[in-house]
């Protein structure tokens, strides 16, 4: 009876332990800048970050981007477009959007550091909107919601690849 005990918790522990990714951020001079730790939950993804270095008291964007690749030497560009396997039209005010990796703008602050948690109702962690193996990107603008085809966010200050 103590076999299938553990058993069954070590199934129960394993399922938990594939419901968590992390991120560790690297800035423009390629250097460790902060962490991401996601979530999976029934209805989408928790994303929790704190990033440093960033632009102090400024609105920023936020996004999945996606490719999981980071290179700061080159602006990050390596991480492609937005997380979009829908085909929408970016922005969360968009008619015809959002794409899954759209999220909303997140505010550094004064010390320029990001702390956050923000929740993609659109996206998990592995299967069918799998966003493991993509990556995280905070711009160096707000995101407008609306512009194609990133709402005119600007540069890739930091960037995350999840695992």
């Amino acid at each position: 009876m103590l076999l299938v005990i553990g058993a069954c918790l070590a199934v129960s522990l394993g399922a938990r332990m594939s419901q968590t990714a992390t991120a560790v951020f690297i800035g423009p001079d390629g250097k460790d800048a902060g962490k991401a730790t996601l979530t999976e939950s029934k209805t989408g993804v928790l994303i929790e970050l704190q990033v440093g270095g960033l632009p102090a008291n400024k609105w920023v964007a936020f996004h999945i981007h996606e490719n999981g690749k980071c290179d700061a030497e080159h602006g990050n560009e390596s991480a492609g477009g937005h997380f979009n396997p829908g085909k929408m039209e970016h922005g969360l005010l968009a008619a015809h959007g959002p794409h899954d990796g759209d999220l909303p703008n997140q505010y550094v602050g004064p010390d320029g550091v990001l702390r956050a948690q923000v929740f993609d109702a659109m996206v998990t962690l592995d299967g069918k909107k799998a966003i493991r193996g993509r990556s995280l990107i905070i711009h160096e603008n707000f995101d407008d919601y609306r512009a194609q085809p990133s709402g005119g966010a600007g540069k890739r200050l930091a960037c995350a690849v999840i695992k």
